[in-house]
């Protein structure tokens, strides 16, 4: 099997420079579908699923291989050395900010830019930093996932969605959790909310975009500007939204933030 067809590769798009799209917990690469064509007559758009989502091979996913996010990283650069891809943008949402964050890291070479939609390298309260959560919080939430997953997905996408005035975003967010394999999703689960990518972040020689919204249950404002301090030649932009996935609830304001971030900040 190619890492192509484990990923569910799509490739679209007219540009020469690719631009890759990853997406969050519980998603698929249909969650970019109102971003990624904004893209298409400029970049060559790469759309793919992690391992274990969507229409990946979901046989590849070993919990062993997987017990760490680098495990996805390493399958994202197989895609862009498959595809003999360089001076990619790559685009992450939540725990995949981090992954395609650790895919730079290792291959810097292949990566021109990276833009991080609504990330955190760590989503527990810790000392002085504030991700968000508390250990019970996480336990908390692990064992409902346990106990029930379908009934912890409907009652956790209202809260990570937002707009309540929008009903049909979280209940888009809850078919494509419903979607997921429920084994699949309690381990990327445990591996996503008690992972701590803290001390990576220095490492990363690439400009970077963080997108964040203003109110963000998953991502608090502090993550936000915590990244910024730590990331080297990083932008910050607010987007006045509430909810954890603005390419979903607020596009238009994601793409003009990417716009304007790719048309800026030097190659």
């Amino acid at each position: 099997m190619t890492s192509l067809e484990r990923n569910n590769v799509k490739v679209l798009g007219a540009g020469e420079q690719a631009m890759v799209f990853v997406h969050g917990f519980g998603c698929d690469q249909h969650m970019w579908r109102l971003v990624a064509p904004a893209f298409e007559s400029y970049y060559r758009t790469v759309l793919l699923d992690l391992v274990g989502a969507g229409q990946s091979a979901l046989a590849a996913y070993d919990p062993a291989r997987y017990a760490t996010l680098q495990a996805h990283a390493d399958d994202i650069l197989a895609v862009l050395a498959e595809l003999n891809l360089r001076d990619v943008v790559l685009v992450g949402h939540s725990v995949s900010a981090m992954i395609v964050m650790l895919a730079a890291i290792e291959e810097p070479e292949r990566v021109a830019r990276l833009v991080f939609v609504a990330p955190s390298p760590r989503y527990l309260n810790d000392g002085g930093y504030t991700g968000g959560f508390e250990p019970a919080d996480i336990d908390e939430l692990l064992e409902a996932m346990d106990s029930n997953y379908l009934g912890w997905s409907g009652s956790i996408t209202p809260v990570i969605m937002g707009h309540p005035e929008r009903p049909e975003l979280a209940q888009e967010l809850n078919n494509s959790f419903c979607r997921t394999d429920p084994t699949i999703a309690r381990h990327f689960a445990r591996v996503t909310f008690l992972s701590d990518n803290r001390a990576d972040l220095p490492r990363l020689r690439r400009p970077s975009l963080i997108v964040q919204c203003a109110y963000d249950a998953l991502a608090p404002r502090a993550v936000g500007d915590y990244l910024h301090r730590q990331l080297p030649g990083s932008t910050l932009v607010v987007i006045d939204t509430s909810g954890h996935c603005p390419h979903l609830s607020a596009p238009k304001a994601t793409i003009g933030a990417i716009e304007h971030f790719l048309a800026v900040e030097p190659a």
